[in-house]
């Protein structure tokens, strides 16, 4: 929605001016489900951190224990028995060089990149397109593995990953408007201890600096700590 439109500015109105507790913001962000789709609900934490610093990275994923209300597209990069295991726990797309060409070419019709490891010689040729869009496979995203159908599946469930940005701050997707007010809870809940307890040895002052949550055309609305 544009910023200066009318309902947007309506909500931006409504919106608390303090930071609220969690219950109130999902209260506050549902009242405002006036788009004609089911809008994405996302958590924003805005973290104390050098993005400069290796050490202070701070990356993973997470399994919602709700998921995040749509499917997600899987690709997996590997041959023999893990080819047949990943398809077999529903990958969208299993392949080799084929894909990597494909990929390359300008398909990018998905959600998640996966790789067993002796197939990372193929993948790392692909780090160009498929880094800036957060699609890279990564041992520590855990997207590199050998147990593929296992991350396949996860990823089916809804499994969110996670890495700061350039500012220090964190983003993930975390379920719908249309999610029951305790689902959506449980869902920031589980996003926000995740992070909160990964706080870097590095980092000396206040790890967790901000925290808000908005839909897909709605102002962010701030957690109080």
């Amino acid at each position: 929605m544009p910023k200066n439109s009318k309902q947007y500015r309506a909500q931006v109105e409504q919106a608390p001016k303090e930071p609220v507790s969690l219950e109130k913001a999902v209260e506050v962000l549902k009242g405002f489900n006036r788009a004609s789709f089911d809008q994405t609900v996302e958590v924003h934490m805005r973290l104390g951190v050098d993005p400069k610093q290796a050490d202070q990275i701070i990356r993973g994923s997470i399994v919602l224990p709700h998921g995040i209300g749509k499917t997600q597209r899987v690709v997996v990069f590997a041959k023999g028995d893990l080819a047949t295991a990943a398809a077999e726990a529903g990958a969208d797309e299993v392949g080799q060089e084929d894909l990597a060409k494909r990929i390359q070419e300008g398909w990018f019709d998905f959600d998640a990149c996966i790789a067993s490891p002796d197939m990372m010689g193929v993948v790392g040729r692909l780090g160009r397109v498929l880094g800036p869009r957060g699609l890279m496979p990564s041992p520590r995203a855990g997207t590199v593995t050998q147990d593929v159908a296992k991350v396949v599946r996860e990823y089916k469930a809804g499994k969110v990953e996670f890495r700061n940005d350039s500012g220090g701050n964190v983003h993930a997707m975390v379920g719908k408007l249309s999610f029951e007010n305790d689902k959506l809870l449980e869902n920031i809940q589980a996003f926000v201890s995740l992070i909160t307890g990964m706080k870097p040895a590095a980092v000396k002052g206040t790890f967790v600096r901000g925290i808000s949550i908005c839909a897909t055309m709605s102002p962010g609305i701030r957690i109080a700590a």
